[in-house]
């Protein structure tokens, strides 16, 4: 993303800045008045004293030196500053792929791999602060977006319950449909010969696929492709692997239909975006899966107060200034 330019730091009450600066010079100035005094007593017997040694005068200045550093960043504190700096979040936005295709029904993780995805999927929903927006799609032969991305997050999960199985898969029209869900409008795979779509730049996005990678090939369908546009986007690809390697069976229209865990597909458009593969063979690492996939961080503009860091940095050096005193001449003056 193209980094912006910063504001200047601003002050709520200026007048207390320029006093602050006025107060601490002139503190500095009565200090330096006061030390060259002592020493020209000194320099004319009036104490009937030699002069301090180089380790003598630190313990004498040192302390009174916090004091005055302490001096102009409470004052300057009681101005109200404030700064415009990025502050990171997470992804702004997570869009949930579910694959509600006839082999989602399948057994070989309890319940079955549809409901194991939906109580993942609802965890991780959960698990997200509201800096995050999330959009819910589902997908069989075809892509449907069942919630736009937003901060709803009990819409989401209430989506996400809603779910029955149905038809073959495309994980082509799965990523197309997320991609149309972050940009905003559809997208398609470009005919043969011709230039990708211009999506734009979506590097906050994150598209978290949940599916079993078993894909119905059929026209216009190529996932390699699909996961290149989501690339050439910015959008990295999560991809969670729903089921085992060595399947079960299901029955489908009354035929019995073998099913299973196809990891090399789902790993390979993970690793097209830069994204990670996530096996999901049993409950725990279902239950660990909010702590396994890892969101975008971006950085946004904020004006942020200043008053808290600068005060507790003056008493900081306050109260270093004051345990050097009482160590070194056992009160405070």
């Amino acid at each position: 993303m193209a980094n912006e330019a910063q504001a200047p730091m601003t002050i709520m009450y200026p007048l207390l800045a320029v006093a602050a600066a006025l107060l601490t010079a002139a503190a500095m100035v009565a200090y330096v008045h006061v030390q060259r005094r002592r020493a020209a007593a000194r320099r004319t017997g009036g104490y009937g004293l030699a002069a301090p040694g180089r380790r003598a005068g630190l313990r004498r200045h040192l302390p009174y030196a916090l004091f005055l550093a302490a001096l102009p960043l409470l004052l300057t504190a009681l101005a109200r500053p404030s700064a415009e700096l990025p502050i990171p979040h997470l992804s702004s936005t997570v869009v949930l792929v579910l694959d509600v295709s006839n082999s989602m029904a399948a057994t070989d993780v309890t319940p079955s791999r549809l409901a194991a995805a939906q109580a993942a999927a609802t965890d991780f929903v959960q698990a997200q602060p509201d800096t995050v927006d999330v959009g819910v799609v589902i997908f069989g032969q075809g892509g449907l977006i069942t919630l736009p991305p937003s901060d709803r997050h009990d819409a989401a999960v209430y989506a996400i319950s809603r779910l029955t199985t149905s038809g073959g898969t495309s994980l082509t029209q799965a990523i197309l449909t997320a991609l149309g869900a972050i940009v905003g409008r559809p997208v398609a795979l470009p005919p043969p010969d011709t230039a990708a779509p211009d999506l734009g730049y979506w590097g906050s996005a994150t598209i978290v696929l949940f599916s079993d990678g078993q894909d119905t090939p059929g026209p216009g369908t190529d996932v390699a492709s699909a996961a290149q546009l989501a690339a050439d986007a910015g959008v990295h690809i999560e991809t969670v692997g729903i089921g085992t390697a060595e399947g079960t069976t299901i029955e489908v229209d009354g035929y019995q239909v073998a099913t299973a865990l196809d990891e090399q597909t789902l790993a390979g458009v993970a690793a097209i975006t830069g994204g990670s593969y996530h096996p999901a063979a049993d409950a725990q690492a279902l239950h660990d899966l909010s702590d396994a996939i890892d969101l975008r961080v971006s950085t946004h503009p904020e004006q942020v107060e200043l008053t808290a860091l600068l005060a507790g940095a003056a008493l900081l050096l306050l109260l270093a200034g004051a345990l050097l005193m009482i160590r070194w001449h056992g009160r405070i003056v």
